[in-house]
């Protein structure tokens, strides 16, 4: 039922006799040989495309802006894709030998129901992502309406970014419809084209604000918040880290501040903020009556050009303790732990289903050197490019208060350009395709997969990416957005298991060897459900995100991808092996 090639590298089903319908279709069959033409430059420029996104720009900016040097947050970029990249390359394994993608592999460890518990749950992530990125690339389509409309303020316009956000989905959609080998070419033209424009924009950033050095030692301002409170004895005391011009002065001249009843502002608050009168800077900033956990709205004024003030930012600040102050002092191991795990992460979707990708592969050796030549050092790039920009674009332009304000993000950086129109939106059109090339490669091939294997006889490929595009639509991902770092550490503790037992299963129980036919049959070695499978889940998923409630078990989560694969890889391991001296006995 199944043959090797000449060299006996790869595998693939000689007939479909006897396989279950309702088990397989022709995009969840193993890919034919023939098919398998991805070298290792076809599957680098997939990472390249995949990983030169607006998420990896804004990335190191998060880490820096949650208390990392520039420094720290690169390494942490490249120690966690050079950490990830292995199980990648471990679970890319059967994909390259079998052509089979994540849910058919995962039958062989979870049972042929039981699978579908991490493929939808790997789907539902990946909605997640298709429905950010789709909303970051309508970011770019609202800015290219802005040049060519002269509205500038488009960009901000919620119904505006609505619109923008429907058209990419459409256009998604249309790749989708196209299918996997439309995916690869888009990848392959795209990744050196996304490149240049990062490099370009690095260098406007560093010739802007006159050198690298001046943009690199800019960043360790921003390490702190811009507002730091802390409650003492004698109430609450503030400590502001705001934008200097080059003179050492603080862009904004005035403040004013107001208490809030809860983490964040009501209308009536911002209203009561409005009303009141701005105060100097140069007066000592306390709330007599404040104490720990009193939260307060800020307003600062300033100029861009030191003449009358003409513009606002505002943030939000929460009192701490004066024991939680001295707790944070200086970077703690526990801080790049939980920066690590948010970078292992970050592709902690790829590194479940990336039999997806390397069941195009043409050998072992083009999946190995393509991840590791892809991956690390694309990610590592595009990462310190966002940093650098970003740390220019505050020392450019002249308006920005509070580091809050700076363009995290280069669609917004590119939208504050005063250069040739016919630039600007070249430069846009990059970043869509750039977009639209993550999109379609990490958050659309798996879970089209994943629902494709839900039900094979009516779902199929194209059936499922659409699926997952409406998916993308409903669950909100303007909101999803504002709290990235969470959504990071959530579905990175709950993959992370998966991906433990996957490994387990495929390198130690079962010495690489799968019955390929049995894969699809429902009367083969694999069960409907494999209990040893759902309790190593279980047991991987729970601990760690009871550190979402439990104080004492927030390590856990912090750390939620490295405890989870451990506690289920070990769980899974001893499982079988239990199982099977069970049935010898």
């Amino acid at each position: 039922m199944a043959k090797t090639n000449e060299v006996g590298a790869l595998i693939e089903l000689a007939d479909r006799e006897g396989l279950d319908p309702s088990l397989c279709n022709e995009d969840i069959l193993p890919t034919p040989i023939k098919d398998r033409h991805w070298n290792k430059w076809h599957i680098a420029s997939l990472w390249v495309g995949m990983a030169v996104c607006i998420p990896t720009y804004m990335l190191a900016s998060q880490m820096i802006i949650g208390g990392l040097s520039w420094k720290e947050a690169l390494a942490m970029i490249v120690l966690g894709n050079i950490i990830v990249a292995i199980p990648m390359v471990f679970n890319g394994h059967a994909g390259t030998k079998y052509g089979i993608p994540f849910p058919v592999l995962g039958r062989a460890s979870f049972g042929w129901i039981g699978i579908q518990i991490p493929s939808v749950l790997r789907a539902l992530v990946a909605c997640g992502w298709f429905g950010i990125q789709t909303w970051l690339g309508g970011f770019a389509i609202v800015a290219i309406a802005g040049v060519l409309t002269g509205n500038s303020g488009l960009i901000d316009n919620f119904a505006a970014q609505f619109a923008g956000f429907i058209v990419f989905w459409f256009i998604n959609m249309y790749f989708v419809i196209k299918g996997t080998e439309s995916i690869r070419v888009l990848e392959t033209l795209a990744a050196p084209i996304l490149v240049v424009i990062g490099v370009g924009m690095l260098v406007w950033g560093i010739q802007g604000a006159g050198g690298l050095n001046k943009v690199l030692e800019s960043s360790y301002e921003y390490k702190n918040p811009t507002v730091s409170l802390v409650a003492g004895p004698s109430g609450v005391s503030a400590e502001l880290n705001l934008v200097r011009d080059e003179n050492g002065e603080t862009r904004a001249r005035a403040y004013r501040a107001l208490e809030l009843s809860s983490d964040s502002a009501s209308n009536e608050e911002a209203e009561a903020l409005e009303a009141m009168a701005f105060i100097p800077l140069t007066d000592a900033i306390n709330f007599p009556s404040g104490e720990a956990g009193s939260s307060y709205l800020f307003q600062f004024q300033g100029s861009a050009d030191g003449g009358e003030p003409s513009i606002s930012s505002q943030v939000t600040a929460t009192a701490a303790a004066i024991s939680e102050v001295s707790a944070k002092a200086g970077t703690s191991l526990m801080t790049y732990l939980f920066w690590l795990t948010a970078m292992v992460a970050f592709w902690a979707t790829l590194a479940l289903n990336i039999p997806d990708i390397t069941r195009f592969a043409s050998s072992q050796k083009d999946q190995v050197a393509g991840q590791f030549l892809g991956l690390p050092a694309t990610m590592a790039l595009y990462s310190f490019i966002g940093v650098a920009v970003t740390c220019a674009a505050v020392v450019i332009f002249d308006d920005i208060l509070i580091t809050n304000d700076a363009p995290w993000d280069p669609i917004r950086l590119i939208a504050r350009l005063d250069g040739s129109p016919v630039l600007m939106i070249f430069a846009q059109l990059s970043i869509l395709l750039a977009t639209l090339s993550t999109n379609i490669a990490a958050n659309v091939i798996s879970p089209a997969n994943s629902f494709a294997n839900l039900w094979p006889e009516k779902i199929s490929f194209k059936m499922g990416g659409i699926i997952t595009g409406l998916i993308g639509i409903i669950i909100l991902p303007w909101k999803l957005l504002g709290a990235i770092v969470g959504f990071l550490l959530t579905y990175g503790a709950i993959l992370g298991p998966v991906v433990g037992i996957l490994i387990a299963d495929y390198f130690i129980v079962r010495g690489t060897k799968l019955d390929l036919t049995d894969l699809y049959r429902k009367d083969g070695r694999y069960p409907a459900i494999n209990p040893v499978a759902v309790v190593a889940l279980v047991i991987g998923i729970v601990p760690v995100l009871a550190g979402l409630k439990v104080p004492e078990l927030k390590v856990l989560y912090d750390t939620g991808w490295f405890v989870g694969f451990g506690i289920s890889f070990v769980t899974y391991v001893l499982g079988m092996k239990l199982g099977r001296q069970s049935a010898e006995t």
